[in-house]
């Protein structure tokens, strides 16, 4: 279907799409997949069918059934792992054929890319090495003839020097040049489908935009089908044809992208839409507007020729002034940060965005007091951060507070809940010994946590109370300031949505001021009040959001920008079917 007729098809025709009644033959055709580990089911009764050239995408939390079933796809379930129903590829049941029959159509019919680019490649083998077991599945026995097709493949996905990817080693390459490797050798012996199970998540937003530029025209110019299995609806709005959205390992909802989009048609889909950062930038825009409305402004210098942010008369809270910072590694001076300037409003959240490398952690590690600047001034409430005796920057940390990027490795898994948010108090002995036990709970409940929560470990969490529990442990000091580390980014969409939710509540009540470390610029768009853009170890841009955002005067910032996924402005083609 073509979307010009795609943006005029009638709630009928659609329909029929859903059910996979299209006359036009699919490449992959799943009917009535059910899923079970040991006696536990955890997917049921799904079904879709997806053509050649086109892409569907399975859409939904951890837990929901994604990758189990492109594990069933691939026939890698685990020992205790059974699929019942029908997989059809070009015809043929892929979970009927018998294991001597199937193995050779892996990686030759089904390609794969896995989410971890750095547990899915051998560290001790050149890239090269390992690229000619793909190259082996396409039948060539000539090793020169083989290496050939490799350097064309490394071209082929974007890679500038194809013969330095082969001859390096895993940990010489960055992470999007190891995606990059990993789509080489599932594209190499030219499937006909290509599962990619989150292919970007651990990319930079720039990069995540080439990765999905490159599975597009692959796509197009193989004629191969692509099976794209995401937790992102953003990505699947801007990438897909069609979706299935999960929940439970039950389909929730189904259908071409446009439609699915333009009108959910099931409460699951319109709330998951309605947490996307990207398609919903105005969510806490009355609360931004009404702390602007709070307080007079004076212009801060931030960084010579860049644009000046906005700050409350009394002086900002926090601010950077020319802050420099060099490393030597392997003998070679590094310069990290170069005259880095921002000023941080009271009660107003900052953003520090940009690729990795950039020198966002340098510039928290700084204000941190973790780190001591070859020059330039850190400031918090305009006392220097630096220069100061162990006692006094004790006392600076004690009101400048980090919430860390990943909650699985910022508690201590030895620890229960009520000792882990209670140690700041008994570090800096706030409060009386018996008024402490109170202040936990205080701080529990502020995060939207139960006191039943108190005696458990952090194995027995959620990903989400994790993350509520490093806030509380942060905020248990009563801190003026939170620099919070990308908070969210190992989080589903309605977790994350659930813990900006409690942060800006939290500013609002407590007036809190936000230092705000991410790559997520929708996140960025719809938290921020002010922004600071780092390039290279420069801010290239700054000032306020909405301005940075609608009109960006740097190349590198709308390079940024342009990486941020679109809701599709019209629907496009493509078909799935609900299981039940």
């Amino acid at each position: 279907m073509t979307p010009t007729a795609a943006t005029t098809v009638s709630e009928a025709t659609a329909a029929a799409e859903v059910e996979g009644t299209s006359e036009r033959p699919a490449l992959l055709r799943v009917e009535g997949l059910t899923v079970s580990y040991g006696r536990t089911e955890v997917v049921s009764d799904v079904g879709f069918s997806l053509g050649r050239g086109e892409s569907l995408a399975l859409i939904g939390e951890s837990g929901s059934g994604k990758s189990t079933i492109a594990r069933s796809l691939l026939r890698l379930l685990p020992d205790d792992g059974a699929a019942r129903g029908r997989a059809e590829l070009d015809g043929r049941d892929l979970l009927a054929l018998p294991e001597r029959q199937f193995r050779p159509l892996r990686g030759r019919a089904l390609g794969f890319v896995p989410q971890d680019p750095g547990s899915s490649l051998n560290a001790v083998r050149t890239i090269g090495a390992q690229a000619h077991e793909a190259a082996l599945l396409t039948g060539e026995r000539d090793a020169r003839a083989r290496r050939e097709l490799i350097h064309h493949t490394f071209a082929q996905v974007g890679l500038d020097d194809p013969r330095r990817v082969y001859d390096s080693y895993p940990h010489q390459l960055s992470g999007g040049m190891l995606q990059r490797v990993l789509i080489g050798l599932a594209v190499l012996p030219r499937p006909a489908l290509l599962i990619a199970d989150e292919p970007t998540s651990a990319l930079d937003v720039t990069i995540q935009k080439r990765i999905l530029d490159l599975l597009s025209e692959l796509r197009t110019d193989l004629g191969i089908g692509l099976l794209l299995i995401t937790h992102d609806l953003a990505i699947a709005a801007e990438r897909a044809d069609s979706l299935v959205v999960l929940r439970d390992g039950v389909v929730q909802e189904a259908g071409p992208t446009g439609r699915v989009f333009a009108a959910p048609r099931s409460r699951y889909a319109r709330e998951l839409q309605a947490d996307v950062p990207a398609l919903n930038p105005d969510r806490y825009r009355t609360l931004r507007d009404e702390r602007a409305a709070g307080a007079p402004v004076v212009a801060a210098d931030v960084a010579p020729d860049v644009a000046a942010d906005a700050v409350p008369a009394a002086g900002p809270k926090v601010e950077l002034r020319g802050a420099t910072k060099s490393f030597t590694v392997e003998g070679r001076r590094l310069t990290a940060l170069d005259g880095v300037s921002f000023a941080v409003p009271r009660g107003t959240t900052h953003a520090l965005v940009g690729e990795s490398g950039s020198g966002k952690t340098t510039a928290v590690r700084l204000l941190l007091g973790l780190e001591q600047a070859d020059d330039g001034e850190i400031l918090v409430s305009g006392e220097p951060v630096h220069g100061r005796s162990a006692k006094d920057l004790r006392s600076v940390r004690r009101h400048l507070q980090l919430v860390y990027q990943n909650p699985f490795t910022s508690l201590d898994p030895t620890w229960r809940v009520g000792r882990l948010v209670r140690e700041p108090l008994d570090r800096f002995r706030i409060g009386r010994r018996g008024e402490r036990p109170a202040l936990v709970r205080e701080a529990l409940a502020a995060v939207g946590l139960a006191e039943d929560l108190l005696s458990r470990r952090p194995a027995a969490l959620s990903g989400g109370q994790r993350q509520r529990v490093a806030i509380a442990r942060a905020l248990v000091q009563r801190p003026d300031v939170l620099v919070l580390d990308e908070p969210t980014s190992a989080l589903d969409v309605s977790v994350q949505a659930d813990i900006v939710d409690v942060l800006v509540r939290l500013q609002a009540e407590l007036g809190l001021t936000y230092v705000f470390v991410s790559h997520d610029l929708a996140l960025v768009r719809q938290l921020a009040d002010t922004v600071s853009v780092l390039h290279r170890g420069q801010v290239v841009e700054a000032g306020p959001v909405d301005r940075l955002f609608a009109d960006p005067e740097h190349d590198y910032t709308r390079r940024l920008l342009l990486s941020i996924p679109a809701r599709p402005g019209r629907a496009r083609g493509g078909r799935a079917r609900g299981g039940r």
